[in-house]
């Protein structure tokens, strides 16, 4: 690994952590066609996902102060613990259950390190943002009060969460579609959404993390100033990414988003099909 390419992979993870397009899918075709070390780039992605958090707690500072001045008066904690749950869910029921059944092991890690079905998860965005878009249209034009997040839009996207884990599969793009879809508004899903990823980078490290500290990866100290430079570039580009996106959100068609994902799936089939990148 060096610097330019670590730079890349930060540029990918902080623009497409919130764009709705997908920065594992992004990072693990660009380390497929690279040809990038397995090992390194475990920690690495790790470590990127945490450059990302940083600009979530800049942004909505005040959202994170007002939860803690008033943990049982603000529900936002409450409904992003609930948020949470159906993404812990399925990877403990990945990890601890159909590991030990089907002959892939756990289905999340199996997804994570081959890229068989990354051009279908693509396409499935593509079809995901589309749906967005409709719902959201649809709501605009009835006109209808704005809803705030509660428990049933937080049950949703959280569910859309669980379904984001897979390369490919936007978790931005996968939980706005689950907020509009239960009645909010597209900005509003926008910063739930985001807010959304903090318990969610936090649980990976701890689980990955973990994984990659038994196995000596974290003493690899000839890596850490390359490592670094990904760090920082997620970090910067994360912030330009949320406030782009929370901008662009409610005045721009997802349907742009759609066309992007859906045509880089198609691309990825094509590459695996003629032999570029490997279907494995």
């Amino acid at each position: 690994m060096d610097i330019p390419r670590a730079a890349l992979l930060g540029l990918l993870q902080g623009l497409a952590e919130f764009l709705p397009i997908s920065s594992s899918g992004h990072l693990n075709l660009v380390e497929a066609l690279f040809g990038l070390d397995v090992q390194n780039q475990n920690l690495l992605n790790i470590l990127l996902h945490i450059g990302t958090l940083l600009p979530i707690l800049i942004v909505f500072w005040k959202d994170w102060m007002a939860m803690l001045r008033h943990p049982i008066r603000n529900h936002t904690l409450v409904l992003l613990i609930i948020a949470s749950l159906p993404a812990l869910l399925i990877k403990v029921l990945s990890s601890k259950v159909l590991a030990d059944i089907l002959p892939i092991g756990d289905p999340l890690k199996y997804l994570g390190e081959h890229n068989l079905m990354l051009g279908a998860c693509f396409l499935f965005t593509g079809l995901v943002l589309l749906l967005a878009q409709a719902a959201g249209a649809r709501r605009e034009r009835a006109r209808g009060p704005a809803r705030d997040v509660g428990v049933v839009q937080a049950i949703c996207m959280g569910f859309m969460q669980a379904i984001g884990m897979a390369p490919g599969i936007s978790r931005s793009g996968s939980t706005i579609f689950g907020g509009v879809a239960s009645g909010l508004t597209r900005q509003k899903a926008a910063r739930f959404s985001f807010m959304m990823s903090v318990p969610a980078i936090i649980a990976s490290f701890a689980s990955e993390g973990y994984s990659e500290w038994k196995n000596g990866a974290l003493f690899a100290a000839a890596d850490w100033p390359v490592i670094a430079v990904g760090v920082i570039v997620a970090a910067v580009s994360g912030y330009i990414a949320i406030r782009f996106m929370l901008k662009l959100v409610s005045k721009t068609s997802l349907n742009w988003f759609a066309l992007y994902v859906i045509l880089l799936g198609i691309a990825v089939l094509v590459m695996q099909i003629t032999g570029v990148m490997a279907a494995v």
